[in-house]
């Protein structure tokens, strides 16, 4: 069934397994011939999610889809499933690009070809109104064992909360970002650690940003995100085009508009430049 880009296909790897779907070739020759890509994305704002009316919005999804124009693919058939299947479907053929700001992490990089960053990020803390617990780090959460962190699964937060010794007890997992207010107001988790702009996106009500905010610090390394898209391993010739497009379109005004309006900093926007896919893949 081919989806038009207002549509929503809820995916989950029971739905993977079962072989349901239909599958297309990964090349940038074999995607024109079929006319469409199969993009996915998560239900996190700010990085990609579907609106009210079904349409993908969102820094990954709207700069997709401004790069594949550019390319004369203007088809985009959009999927939503949980982080965490992402990359499993991706190699299982059921997408063609990943749109939804993943860390571009080593591990990774083994699995699926990632563009060049798209956008560069910190972390923070969503936290109750007047920060009662006084968290303002991941080793704030480590000092005290009875603190609960939520993140969510998949993610490069939950790597970090692992790296700076945070125990498994003290981990609230959730499946989205959409979920984290709930689970904070609620007393399930004293804190929610996502990336700045996600945290800043769901501060409403009787719950603040973390501020000030120390960067986690993992075997002597501060820790940057470096979101990008990720495409299938035999995607070479689609993700070197697709590269070309999204470094001219980097310089334009219409890029910076999109990630300002999603809380995306002016230094966190000239961040995402300083480095590249081969650098993150290999951990330098």
């Amino acid at each position: 069934m081919k989806l038009k880009t207002s549509a929503i296909l809820l995916l989950c790897p029971a739905a993977f397994a079962a072989g349901s779907l239909p599958t297309a070739a990964a090349t940038l020759q074999q995607i024109k011939a079929q006319g469409y890509v199969r993009a996915a994305t998560a239900n996190e704002v700010p990085y990609g999610y579907m609106d009210a009316d079904g349409k993908a919005k969102g820094i990954a999804p709207e700069v997709l889809e401004a790069v594949l124009a550019k390319m004369g693919l203007k088809d985009i058939q959009w999927s939503v499933t949980p982080f965490g299947s992402l990359i499993p479907g991706l190699k299982a053929n059921r997408f063609d690009v990943v749109a939804a700001e993943q860390d571009i992490l080593p591990a990774r990089c083994q699995q699926v070809l990632f563009s060049e960053p798209n956008s560069s990020y910190g972390d923070n803390l969503l936290v109750a109104k007047g920060n009662p617990k006084n968290l303002h780090s991941y080793e704030d959460v480590k000092k005290n064992p009875a603190i609960k962190l939520a993140v969510v699964n998949g993610t490069s937060h939950l790597a970090a909360a692992e790296g700076v010794g945070i125990t498994e007890d003290q981990l609230v997992v959730i499946a989205n970002n959409a979920d984290a207010p709930a689970t904070v107001s609620g007393g399930r988790a004293d804190a929610y650690a996502a990336t700045d702009s996600t945290v800043a996106s769901l501060v409403k009500g009787d719950l603040e940003a973390a501020s000030p905010f120390t960067d986690p610090v993992v075997k002597g390394k501060t820790l940057r995100g470096f979101g990008g898209f990720a495409f299938q391993k035999d995607s070479g010739d689609f993700v070197a085009e697709f590269n070309k497009v999204l470094a001219d379109f980097k310089k334009t005004d219409d890029y910076k508009k999109i990630l300002k309006s999603y809380n995306v900093t002016d230094a966190s926007i000239a961040a995402s430049s300083t480095k590249s896919t081969a650098d993150l893949c290999a951990d330098k």
